[in-house]
């Protein structure tokens, strides 16, 4: 995490139908869709109240990303440090390092109990994932404490649509050999769906345990820093990056998949080692992930702010990777999934009835 100027372009649903009933001499009763079938009475609630109870608890704790998706984005440590730069123990609890034989390289956030989302240009070599682990729960890369885990990899999957450094796509999706505990030092942040935007001017969070300037290593014992960033709009982007480039060089285009983030003095910025790394805006009460610390010429130079890789344009690819993960929609407070969660919303009034009557019948054998 930089904080002075110091190149880099381096890495850091079907349509409704309508019917219309017809006429009939001996009409009959309406044949329901299954999602609208009828709800049992209470008297068959009562008779199966035990095998109710069970399918409400597998029907929480049975469904992939239940769990992960009631506590992303939140921490549990609430206490902040304004103006500081070093981060507390647990307040960014996704956050990962990833190590390559033992030493830090890139950064990366946990966003199920077992995938981490980070930077495609982080992974020269995805076939020989003995190399790497990932570090979580840990504030400092340097005896990182008893809250920290390291976790081996199982295969890690860059986009295929990426295509070197500075271009678009730059995301990968590293998954774990087996899935971590959520501890009040280790938990998800939540991915957004494409119906959230953020805003021109939000001020946003960059975390990383990357260089403080181009030169030098963040000493030892390497404690995760924090910046707040404001998101810079993509003409305005565009606009910084085309001044004072070099006779001979071509600016750099800020492409659709793309953000931008920081300052046009300078001065504070990701740098060296942070790549892979959350941008991360709060939405409502939950943290969710904007973008993705991708490159950027030098580290805090004047005119050149960092660029990131944009979540909510890769959602596709990340669902087809991650069929289970669920995604944070706009302004409901809740997650979404793909597109086959239609059936389990269509049954839900059908469950919200199913857990009523059970309630009530439970209630009844108490009189």
């Amino acid at each position: 995490m930089s904080r002075s100027p110091a190149g880099r372009a381096q890495g850091r649903g079907a349509r409704g139908r309508s019917f219309r009933a017809q006429p009939s001499q001996n009409p009959l009763p309406p044949r329901l869709p299954r999602s609208a079938a009828r709800c049992p009475s209470l008297a068959e609630t009562r008779r199966r109240q035990p095998a109710m109870a069970l399918l409400l608890l597998l029907l929480w704790f049975g469904t992939p990303g239940a769990a992960a998706s009631s506590v992303c984005g939140r921490p549990r440590m609430l206490n902040r440090m304004v103006g500081g730069q070093d981060a507390l123990e647990g307040e960014w609890p996704w956050q990962v390092s990833i190590q390559r034989n033992g030493s830090h390289f890139c950064g990366g956030s946990l966003i199920t109990e077992r995938w981490v989302l980070t930077a495609a240009h982080c992974f020269s070599n995805t076939s020989q994932t003995s190399l790497y682990q990932v570090l979580l729960g840990a504030q400092q890369l340097v005896r990182p404490g008893p809250h920290a885990v390291y976790a081996r990899v199982k295969r890690v999957e860059s986009n295929p649509l990426y295509q070197g450094m500075a271009s678009s796509a730059d995301v990968a999706l590293v998954e774990l050999e087996a899935p971590v505990t959520f501890t009040n030092y280790i938990l998800p942040l939540c991915v957004p769906d494409p119906s959230v935007v953020f805003e021109t001017g939000t001020n946003c969070w960059v975390t990383g345990w990357g260089s403080p300037s181009e030169e030098d290593r963040l000493p030892n014992p390497r404690v995760l820093q924090k910046l707040a960033v404001p998101i810079i709009d993509t003409p305005k982007c565009n606009l910084l990056y085309s001044k004072d480039t070099e006779s001979g060089f071509q600016a750099k285009a800020i492409k659709d998949d793309m953000l931008c983030a920081g300052f046009a003095e300078g001065k504070k910025d990701a740098c060296k080692g942070d790549s892979g790394g959350p941008l991360v805006c709060l939405v409502g009460q939950s943290w969710l992930q904007a973008g993705v610390i991708s490159w950027g010429e030098g580290c805090a130079r004047r005119n050149r702010p960092g660029v990131y890789i944009r979540v909510t344009s890769h959602h596709t690819w990340i669902h087809r990777i991650i069929p289970e993960l669920q995604f944070q929609q706009a302004g409901l407070g809740g997650q979404k999934r793909g597109p086959r969660q239609s059936s389990v919303q269509n049954s839900m009034p059908c469950l919200a009835a199913h857990a009523v009557l059970w309630v009530l019948a439970a209630l009844l054998t108490l009189l």
